[in-house]
């Protein structure tokens, strides 16, 4: 989608609750620098805060944050190990300003193929920050849509509820994202025009912004491009213009006649 009119020239509308974001370019970034990957990834934590403090003065509630996908295991082994102990030094370095800050820190994806001592770090910031309310960030470490979506079934398998009984709430509330509100804006860096296996089930009627920037360079700016398109668009969830309810308010009044 092109980038519009520069946002400080129009009024920014109310915004998304829940911001995900597929962070993509890294090493489109370091290449055309002639550096290595893995500085194009260090590159890419150095503007994480900044991030976080922008959507949040933005009234964003939670934001996603889409780091390592279970598909990114298939890269050269030694740029794996790189990102795993690059975001170990992120977690560590950030989680006590972010606690300051009152950011709840949530982990969605599996934690048993990470390392131990990146499974503690993650342990000690998702209990440090577990109580705090100002704002809900969520890194998606070792995630995949469709995996979330098998470990959802075979949780409600081994509960043993009657596939009659599984509605798409039962789905819903067997997800990493159980008690989190479905995505309202999924961004996505580097231009690409895809979904990458993130937040299949929850990004059913979210609204999507693709923007050429690579992550590195994502910033204020971009943010606010993106929050101005968001505010412009009408959001109809299959009904008709004006309609402001979610699909499952519409389905349980027409049951209710």
């Amino acid at each position: 989608m092109p980038e519009t009119e520069h946002p400080h020239t129009q009024k920014i509308g109310p915004p998304p609750k829940h911001v995900a974001i597929i962070m993509d370019g890294n090493g489109r970034w370091a290449q055309q620098r002639g550096l290595p990957r893995a500085m194009g990834h260090r590159a890419g934590t150095e503007n994480i805060r900044r991030i976080i403090e922008t959507f949040h003065e933005h009234g964003v509630d939670c934001l996603t944050l889409f780091a390592f996908s279970t598909e990114n295991w298939d890269r050269p082994r030694e740029e794996v190990l790189g990102l795993m102990r690059l975001l170990g030094r992120v977690i560590k370095r950030e989680t006590q300003e972010l606690h300051r800050r009152g950011v709840r820190i949530r982990h969605l994806g599996r934690m048993d193929g990470l390392s131990k001592r990146l499974q503690d770090q993650i342990k000690t910031a998702l209990d440090l920050t577990k109580d705090n309310t100002e704002m809900t960030v969520n890194v998606c470490l070792d995630y995949g849509g469709r995996t979330e979506i098998v470990d959802a079934v075979r949780r409600i398998t081994a509960e043993g509820i009657p596939p009659e009984e599984i509605t798409e709430q039962t789905i819903s509330r067997h997800l990493y994202t159980a008690d989190l509100p479905d995505p309202d804006l999924i961004i996505r860096t580097a231009g690409e025009m895809r979904l990458s296996n993130f937040l299949l089930w929850q990004g059913a009627y979210a609204e999507y912004y693709s923007t050429p920037v690579l992550w590195p360079d994502f910033d204020e700016a971009t943010i606010e491009g993106a929050l101005l398109d968001y505010s412009q668009r009408q959001r109809r969830f299959g009904g008709l213009s004006g309609e402001k309810q979610a699909p499952g308010q519409a389905r349980f009044r027409l049951r209710r006649r």
